[in-house]
């Protein structure tokens, strides 16, 4: 499994293609902004783009995704928690279009041998997930290295964050930990040094 981190936009969002070296099919998770970027590094690397994930609906994390599909007409998960319908004022909402695919907790989208399993983990926003891939965690806003997503915008919620902070830390095992922002980190460093994992783990 090949992770390639490109960041985009105006806040520095991370935007992940994930490939499947055998094959080549890729998935692209949030792709925030720049699309002519994310979209070269695709065609020069010879990959296939198979599915594109949103780990939620805010507009850092899917503004390119009309123009990605311009190119490659593939199918586009969210949760629906996170989308809004026409004529809603949520701004923090993602408008979808008519073709979009809902995904929830437990289910399972492949992009060639790669097989990515949602979990459900709210808080950030009533709909943000967190994507598994053999020993990766997509996390989007939900966990990031030393903190976590904030909870000020409409549908945050501490209390909720937290649950799923501690959801996360219970994992078996360690992970690589890659969020919407920053830099990566791993499951066991943030459970030992993420003050939010550890307050949840003690609530």
């Amino acid at each position: 499994m090949l992770i390639k981190t490109l960041t985009v936009g105006q806040l520095s969002t991370n935007c992940y293609v994930v490939t499947d070296e055998t094959t080549m099919d890729c998935a692209l998770i949030d792709p925030g902004a720049e699309s002519g970027r994310i979209l070269n590094y695709i065609e020069e690397n010879g990959m296939r783009l198979r599915c594109i994930m949103l780990t939620h609906g805010h507009f850092d994390h899917t503004t390119a995704v009309p123009s990605v599909r311009e190119a490659y007409p593939v199918p586009v998960y969210i949760n629906k928690k996170d989308t809004r319908t026409k004529g809603s004022r949520d701004a923090m909402k993602w408008l979808p279009p008519d073709d979009i695919s809902y995904y929830s907790e437990g289910d399972t989208i492949k992009a060639g041998s790669l097989e990515f399993t949602v979990m459900e983990t709210p808080g950030h926003s009533e709909g943000s997930v967190t994507l598994r891939c053999d020993n990766a965690l997509f996390t989007g806003d939900t966990l990031f290295r030393d903190s976590c997503g904030r909870t000020d915008f409409e549908g945050g919620n501490m209390q909720v964050l937290l649950g799923s902070l501690k959801r996360l830390s219970e994992l078996e095992g360690d992970f690589e930990v890659y969020p919407g922002h920053a830099e990566a980190t791993s499951l066991s460093r943030e459970r030992r040094f993420n003050y939010y994992m550890r307050y949840a783990l003690e609530g």
